[in-house]
């Protein structure tokens, strides 16, 4: 998962970019990138680390212009190279930099159209740079010296054909703007919004509406599924439909996990639909547990908080929170290699043992991915003194790879996958386990807007809204993204950086 984030303002861009991506970190830790535009000339800085690392006072001074993109990422193929960091960048034709939060499932037919046909080099594996070279072509073969508005859309439009899976993109051209574009399934969020000043209007583009709030703006809404906004850099506002057939499928795991409550995804909202996550899992305890004996509810913090609190009340029963978070610990899940993962946790949580001793605990999270974090967190629970533990997950069963963008490619690795619901209690060492069911979590979202007929739900269910997906490709991305894999890539590359 990745932040991405665009202004076109009166004034310069640089420190609102920085803040945007602040408050866009959450949606990844490995890099951090900004681009500028002055004048027609690009000013680029980009690394890996978090946003406050990456940049200090003279880089920043140096990020000048009245317009630029901004990036934040976690490496969904497992790269930690900095020459992945985005945004990207080619010279032709234009002067393009792009920025892209998501996955395309077709990236290795497109490398080789791209080389064979269009004639054009990547220099990494990101699928990002591929779907840069896309547009850049696309764009490329209209032939135009003087670029209009309606060249952008046509080029997007192209952009549609040819690639598939996840892309929310923002793309800044040159002396002339920014565009921003979502697939046809609008499976990755984006959001755009406008800011009135003396000058005229500012816009801005964002992977939440969050980071507009923060910075000022007023959302517009959301980028439709296969639409296009181009921003002019004189401060002119286009849209336009560039796809030719669109079937809204949001990823249904941006509300149960990485998204902030306070962003409005679609016209849901985060916290909404979070504490509607909590009802349907209290009434499911009702449900197939109706005699329960828990004593306290205590979420395992961050993104768990509304859903316990909700199922507490419903409950009955005492919320508190037990674990106290080290906030200058990344987001375990985020984090790549499985050592580092399981090192970081008793970094990151302290247990409250007042909570815990002589207790049955029902201990609330978003969701059960990899299950070592879980078994880890549940015996923290018992050396705290609790007499019992038991564990729900605010998600269904998480038993297949997401391939749209988000870092559960290893079907092995996952938990819940070959296993039933029992054998995951056993594993994760819990003394019950509460999974939510898919239809509950669907309705819990939906609610906030039923115009959305259907979500992503392949890592719950297998099933790929793109219609590309078999088993063979699931073989071929889990040899490329399983820890064993990217620890033996990132270690070539890094030796190879060293030469």
């Amino acid at each position: 998962m990745c932040g991405i984030a665009a202004i076109v303002s009166h004034q310069a861009v640089n420190q609102e970019l920085y803040d945007a991506l602040t408050v866009l970190q959450h949606r990844g830790q490995d890099a951090a990138g900004i681009v500028t535009c002055e004048r027609g000339r690009l000013h680029l800085r980009k690394d890996n680390g978090l946003t406050r690392d990456v940049f200090n006072n003279a880089q920043m001074l140096k990020l000048r212009g009245n317009m630029g993109i901004a990036h934040v990422r976690y490496p969904t193929a497992g790269c930690t190279s900095s020459a992945e960091a985005q945004p990207f960048y080619v010279n032709s034709p234009f002067g393009l930099t792009l920025a892209h939060n998501g996955n395309l499932t077709n990236t290795e037919e497109l490398k080789k159209a791209l080389f064979v046909e269009d004639q054009r080099h990547i220099n990494t594996d990101s699928d990002s740079e591929v779907l840069l070279n896309v547009f850049a072509h696309e764009l490329q073969t209209l032939g135009k010296l003087d670029l209009s508005v309606a060249d952008v859309f046509q080029a997007v439009a192209g952009v549609h054909r040819r690639c598939r899976g996840a892309y929310a993109v923002v793309v800044m051209i040159a002396g002339f703007g920014i565009l921003g574009f979502r697939d046809p399934h609008g499976i990755r969020p984006a959001v755009f919004g406008e800011r009135q000043t003396e000058q005229g209007p500012d816009f801005m583009i964002a992977s939440e509406s969050v980071a507009l709030d923060v910075l000022g703006f007023d959302v517009i809404r959301d980028i439709a599924p296969g639409e296009a906004v181009f921003i002019e850099e004189s401060g002119v506002l286009h849209t336009q439909q560039c796809a030719d057939v669109v079937d809204h499928c949001p990823c249904i795991f941006e509300y149960v996990y990485f998204a902030r409550p306070d962003s409005i995804i679609d016209d849901i909202s985060v916290y909404k639909a979070r504490l509607r996550m909590g009802d349907k899992l209290a009434a499911r305890v009702l449900k197939v547990w109706p005699d329960y004996d828990i004593d306290v509810v205590i979420p395992i913090p961050d993104t768990s908080r509304t859903a316990a609190l909700q199922m507490a009340n419903k409950l009955g029963v005492k919320y508190r929170e037990g674990f106290m978070k080290n906030r200058y610990i990344g987001r375990t899940f985020i984090m790549p290699g499985q050592k580092m993962r399981e090192k970081s946790v008793r970094q990151k949580l302290n247990a409250i043992g007042l909570e815990f001793d002589g207790k049955n605990v029902l201990l609330v999270d978003d969701s059960v991915v990899r299950g070592t974090t879980s078994a880890q967190i549940i015996q923290m629970a018992r050396d705290a003194g609790a007499k019992k533990v038991y564990f729900a997950s605010a998600a269904p069963p998480v038993r297949y790879p997401n391939v749209y963008g988000i870092d559960m490619p290893a079907a092995h690795e996952l938990i819940a996958h070959n296993r039933t619901e029992d054998e995951v209690c056993e594993a994760i060492g819990a003394d019950r386990l509460i999974y939510q069911d898919l239809d509950d979590l669907i309705e819990a979202v939906r609610k906030g807007n039923p115009s959305i007929k259907h979500f992503d739900t392949s890592c719950f269910s297998k099933e790929y809204i793109t219609g590309d997906i078999d088993d063979a490709y699931l073989d071929r991305t889990e040899a490329l993204r399983n820890d064993n894999a990217q620890a033996e890539r990132n270690s070539e590359k890094s030796i190879i950086e060293m030469l």
